[in-house]
């Protein structure tokens, strides 16, 4: 309970986190949120990293954030190519354990229960089935979706010139998209002054598309 007070505080006060992180390991920040954003995007089993808010805060603190007399900024230039590269190459991992041992994934269990839900797996699936290939780009903006997306690509054997092609094009599309919303953005006052309701906004908008496929669904079989 305590790891999951301490994980929701992260997500919601991201740019108070993150201010602390950059004055704490400087340069090391950037190989940090390339991890994250790897992580998020490269391992199945981890769909819940806060990469859209993570993405956005990032954004801001590359136009520079001044807090108590104390300024603090990224570098935009290294943080796109940093996390295009983190986004593009995690979505290539995952296809790759997906094509490889994707059906063994699916079967672990721990503790008794599956390692993966497989709700997600068959949401995702359905996903495939309405948007075909496009399906990659789309879930770069659905969280958990686009955790899952290139794994079941993997799984379903598409081919890989195929998902690369779309990998690229949805990974320039999230970070830019995202982290360029931060930069023009993120220091409004507004924004600066409500940031977890900005957050909070960025999440249901970008569950918008599931929730909409799930009562769409829903409502044919009823």
């Amino acid at each position: 309970m305590e790891l999951l007070k301490d994980f929701l505080d992260f997500f919601l006060h991201l740019d108070k986190h993150l201010f602390t992180l950059i004055q704490e390991y400087g340069t090391w920040i950037y190989v940090i949120l390339f991890v994250i954003i790897f992580t998020e995007t490269g391992l199945v089993i981890i769909p819940f990293l806060p990469g859209d808010s993570l993405l956005f805060a990032a954004g801001t603190f590359c136009a520079g954030v001044t807090t108590n007399g104390q300024h603090t900024e990224l570098n935009l230039l290294i943080v796109l190519i940093l996390l295009i590269f983190a986004a593009i190459l995690g979505d290539a991992l995952n296809y790759y354990i997906g094509k490889t041992i994707g059906a063994k994934v699916i079967r672990c269990k721990f503790r008794g229960r599956q390692l993966l839900n497989q709700k997600h797996i068959d949401q995702t699936h359905d996903f495939f089935n309405k948007h075909g290939s496009k399906a990659i780009v789309i879930a770069r903006f659905v969280p958990i979706v686009r955790t899952f997306a290139p794994f079941v690509a993997g799984l379903g054997s598409m081919k890989y010139l195929t998902f690369l092609r779309f990998n690229i094009i949805g990974g320039l599309a999230w970070v830019l998209g995202l982290t360029f919303l931060g930069y023009f953005f993120g220091n409004l006052t507004f924004v600066k002054e409500n940031f977890e309701i900005v957050i909070f906004g960025i999440i249901i908008l970008s569950l918008l598309p599931m929730f909409f496929e799930f009562f769409k669904a829903r409502k044919k079989y009823n």
